[in-house]
């Protein structure tokens, strides 16, 4: 059993999802026009609420069906696949996952698809930062005690930019997590859920913010 385990969430977290989203956003707008890049968000948003997780290249097979004559489409999916996310690190990220494994083990806590997150966190490099400490579930707050099972330990941080995430886990681990929020992404800043959940215990602006930290920053009790 650890000591402690770092939990890291990975879009808007330690990489810029948003901005990877806007080079999608902007390649299907050249590439194939307006009605068919407002498209393809409907059909990801659709899939979104149908699976609990984003699904780029679910949703462009879904869209594929709907434009089977197309040729041009079977390209999107070797620009999302090869796209270089290493590019799209926050600054510092790497550099948090070192500074904490003076205290504790780094795990890669993510929600995601099979094919496409791994290939995100295999090619922005975080799957060789975190030494193959990837865990990815459908709804990651609900897989609570397999995270306990693969990595057990006597306290966690959760560091992730949703409020809602890190009240859900905060409600079942009590004082055992400690709850980091950076203040990044869309998600982060949102109004509503500023207002709806209650706030982490600790908030920094940034994801490299958390290099100035001690590990007293992250005691729970």
């Amino acid at each position: 059993m650890d000591d402690l385990v770092f939990l890291f969430d990975v879009d808007n977290t330690l990489l810029d999802n948003d901005a990877v989203q806007e080079d999608l956003r902007l390649h299907l707008l050249k590439t194939f026009g307006e009605a068919a890049e407002r498209r393809y968000w409907a059909i990801f948003e659709q899939l979104r609420n149908e699976l609990g997780y984003a699904d780029y290249l679910g949703a462009l097979e879904r869209y594929r069906v709907e434009d089977l004559h197309d040729p041009r489409l079977l390209r999107v999916s070797s620009w999302l696949v090869d796209y270089p996310f290493a590019d799209r690190l926050y600054p510092g990220a790497l550099e948090v996952v070192g500074h904490v494994r003076q205290w504790g083990r780094p795990v890669v806590l993510s929600d995601g698809d099979a094919v496409f997150q791994p290939r995100k966190i295999e090619r922005s490099g975080l799957w060789k930062a975190f030494d193959d400490d990837i865990l990815i579930y459908i709804h990651k707050e609900e897989e609570l005690s397999d995270v306990e099972r693969l990595y057990p330990a006597r306290r966690y941080v959760l560091i992730d930019d949703k409020l809602r995430i890190l009240a859900a886990v905060k409600a079942i681990w009590g004082d055992r997590v400690a709850t980091v929020l950076p203040r990044q992404g869309h998600y982060a800043i949102d109004p509503k859920a500023i207002s709806t959940y209650p706030p982490a215990d600790i908030q920094v602006e940034r994801i490299g913010d958390l290099v100035g930290l001690d590990r007293g920053a992250f005691a729970t009790s």
